[in-house]
C-alpha cells in the first residue's frame, strides 16, 4: 500500500437529519489539499515535502477540517518553525478547507525510507 492510500480517510456515513450543506466530502478535498503540500518544498532540498516523506498523516473531516502531522528532515531545521505555517497556508487554499491544523511531530524520526521512489530518483538516492 503506497502512503497516499494509506492516508486516504475511509468513507464515512453521515447521520440522518445533519445539515448537509454544512459538510464537504472528506475524499473529494483529499487529492486537492495533496496537491497543495506537494507546493510545499524544503529550502535546501529539490523535492516538495510530500514526497519527501514529511507528511506522516493527513485527516480530514466533513465540517472541512483538516490535521496534519508532519516532521522534519532534521529537527534543528533552519525553517523549522516556518514550513508547518506554510503548510498551513498553502492547505487553506483548496475550496471547501475551512481550518487546517499542522502539528510538528519527531517520532518516529525520518529517514530516506519515507521518500517516494520519485523523490530518491530526483535526489539521485536509489
Amino acid at each position: 500500500m503506497d502512503m497516499e492510500q494509506e492516508m486516504r480517510p475511509e468513507p464515512q456515513q453521515t447521520e440522518t437529519g445533519t445539515d448537509k450543506s454544512a459538510e464537504v466530502d472528506p475524499h473529494l478535498l483529499f487529492d486537492p489539499i495533496v496537491a497543495a503540500i506537494k507546493t510545499v518544498y524544503d529550502p535546501e532540498i529539490p523535492v516538495d515535502i510530500y514526497e519527501l516523506g514529511l507528511i506522516y498523516r493527513l485527516d480530514v473531516n466533513e465540517q472541512g477540517l483538516v490535521d496534519i502531522d508532519m516532521t522534519l528532515t532534521a529537527p534543528a531545521c533552519p525553517v523549522a518553525g516556518e514550513m508547518p505555517v506554510w503548510v498551513r497556508d498553502a492547505v487553506l487554499q483548496v475550496s471547501g478547507v475551512r481550518g487546517c491544523e499542522v502539528n510538528m511531530v519527531f517520532d518516529p524520526p525520518w529517514d530516506k525510507s519515507r521518500m517516494s521512489d520519485e523523490a530518491q530518483v530526483a535526489l539521485d538516492m536509489f
